[in-house]
């Protein structure tokens, strides 16, 4: 801010590089030669008689001339001045408003099961979640879920909704291994929350409080300044685990039937300390209620301003716009300003335009595809790859496959498959797709259409031209193009309407080609060298129908990939 700069503390003043001041003795010599250079033309044109004067010398007002060599000194002062820094005041870095996060911790231990609260103590948990997402608390959320190992099922965000659209298919079945790792869930927990030196809050939603999960609660709160509210989803006559098959109940080594309860000598000693605030469940909103007001309470979170030491601020940029006033001002005729419209101008002749001067013709061309205008950008962008996008996306197949024929990478041959198939020739599109395969065998998605290609292609019917008339009107609807990848039940033959749906569910599990979608992101399923490509190269992913199952085989990647263990003394449940 230029306010805080003024007035001047000249006590303080100085310049930070003094050793260009030296640059006013050469300035200083240039004026005194230019206002003599001056003189001497005063001089010498006393000597030319005044009628001669107006056909010998050049028009002009000496007294002009003169002012035009002061604005001149001035102007390159200012620049010098300027190069030497001068500043009268420290550099104070302003307190930052910080946003405290929540991040919710959800047992998905399978004692979750049990039925002492109704539907089940995982449902109640749920329920919760979104009662405390009605209450608004307005911080940043993040939903973690634990069991035998711990997982990040929804990042920081304000976007309540998400967290909402995930919580209805969790379970223990999402979970790859049992238990309740309450350790690894405050670890992820406070790994999320270190984006920001705001003290975060954590809810726990568990039925698993005993005297471990005091020892790693104290542990927390004594190593950080995050806070921690717990909500015990369990009850004091506790209930039977069920078993992980779902038939019977978990047995201890005598064969008795184990029983998870609520343990109200932990959640005394949880209560006692300082950071840490147990929360009664209840059948009304008014725990959650408690919960988000405590979040509130605690929303903004102020750093304290901090002062450098030995950093002040360099006020010579300031300088810079009178110095460039007064240039413009040394050109009496402003030849430079006419000089600068001549060079713009004649940079958009030609096939330029003067977006072209500041923007690429893919930038531009992007932006004519983000509103939606395919046809457009693809006579503006300059990749074939891109260019073979976007008219893919304007239904021009074929020219989209005189684009993609022009990339040689899997993903040009990828897309060379999928247009293809748009325009109804499934051989060719079975070659592009294997071609992707062969250029990179980690692409799913291309064997998948590969195989789909030649079971389209095999089971069409050749029709002889001269047998064409004497056709079944009825048997050449059932041989045309397929008109969307969601109709796969084409093929050239009568099918009764239950026979089409057999098909089609069938298909459904064999394959996930007509699952595809056409967005502006990179494939999930395509890993590493695909996730550097650009985003908008990518025509088509695998959408799962179920949130759930997707977290669960993310789960699985991440336990295989980590060569995560089950715990010795983790609890069978």
């Amino acid at each position: 801010m230029l306010v805080d700069l003024f007035p001047i503390d000249w006590n303080e003043f100085h310049f930070l590089r003094p050793v260009f001041l030296w640059g006013f003795a050469p300035l200083s010599l240039i004026l005194l030669l230019s206002l003599l250079s001056i003189r001497q033309e005063i001089t010498w044109k006393a000597m030319i008689a005044p009628h001669l004067r107006p056909y010998v010398i050049q028009k002009g007002n000496e007294g002009m001339k003169i002012w035009m060599q002061v604005i001149g000194f001035f102007a390159l002062s200012l620049g010098i001045l300027g190069l030497a820094g001068p500043t009268w005041k420290k550099v104070e870095v302003p307190g930052q408003q910080l946003e405290t996060p929540l991040v919710v911790l959800l047992d998905l231990s399978q004692s979750m099961l049990a039925t002492d609260l109704q539907p089940n103590r995982l449902e109640r948990a749920k329920f919760k979640i979104s009662d405390l997402i009605e209450q608004n608390p307005q911080a940043r959320m993040a939903l973690i879920g634990f069991a035998g190992t711990a997982h990040t099922i929804v990042p920081l965000t304000k976007d309540y909704g998400i967290i909402k659209s995930h919580i209805d298919g969790l379970s223990p079945d999402v979970m790859p291994l049992p238990g309740s790792n309450l350790e690894d869930a405050l670890t992820l927990a406070d790994t999320l929350m270190s984006v920001t030196d705001a003290p975060g809050t954590v809810l726990i939603l568990s039925d698993d409080i005993e005297d471990q999960e005091f020892e790693l609660i104290r542990n927390f709160v004594q190593n950080s300044n995050n806070s921690v509210q717990l909500l015990a989803i369990n009850t004091d006559s506790g209930a039977e685990v069920p078993n992980l098959s779902g038939r019977g109940t978990i047995k201890d080594q005598e064969g008795n039937s184990m029983i998870s309860a609520l343990n109200e000598n932990v959640l005394a000693q949880l209560n006692a300390l300082e950071q840490v605030t147990v929360n009664r469940l209840t059948l009304d909103e008014s725990d959650v209620e408690l919960i988000s007001k405590a979040v509130k309470k605690n929303l903004i979170f102020t750093e304290k301003p901090e002062e450098k030491e030995d950093d002040w601020r360099d006020v010579g940029l300031l300088l810079i716009i009178p110095m460039a006033i007064l240039f413009l001002l040394w050109f009496r005729k402003g030849w430079v300003l006419y000089g600068l419209v001549l060079i713009l101008f004649s940079s958009c002749s030609g096939d330029m335009t003067f977006k072209d001067l500041w923007y690429t013709k893919d930038y531009q061309a992007q932006l004519l595809s983000d509103k939606g205008d395919f046809a457009a950008a693809a006579e503006e962008f300059e990749d074939p790859l891109r260019k073979g996008v976007a008219y893919f996306k304007a239904g021009n197949y074929e020219a989209a496959i005189q684009q993609f024929k022009n990339d040689t990478s899997a993903y040009g041959a990828y897309n060379l498959g999928l247009a293809y198939y748009q325009n109804g020739d499934f051989a060719a599109a079975e070659g592009a797709f294997a071609t992707a395969e062969e250029l990179d065998p980690s692409m799913d998605q291309a064997s998948e259409n590969k195989d789909k290609m030649g079971h389209l292609s095999a089971g069409e019917n050749e029709v002889d031209p001269q047998d064409a008339q004497e056709a079944d009107p009825n048997q050449q609807a059932n041989t045309k193009q397929n008109d969307s990848m969601e109709d796969l039940s084409g093929g050239g033959q009568e099918a009764t309407k239950e026979d089409m749906e057999k098909e089609r569910l069938s298909e459904t599990v064999n394959t996930d080609i007509r699952k595809g979608k056409e967005l502006d992101e990179v494939p999930d399923d395509i890993k590493a060298s695909m996730m550097q490509q650009d985003k908008s190269k990518v025509l088509m992913r695998k959408v799962d129908d179920d949130p759930a199952l997707f977290l669960k085989r993310k789960f699985e990647f991440q336990v295989k990939k980590d060569s995560i263990k089950p715990k010795a003394d983790a609890r069978k449940w």
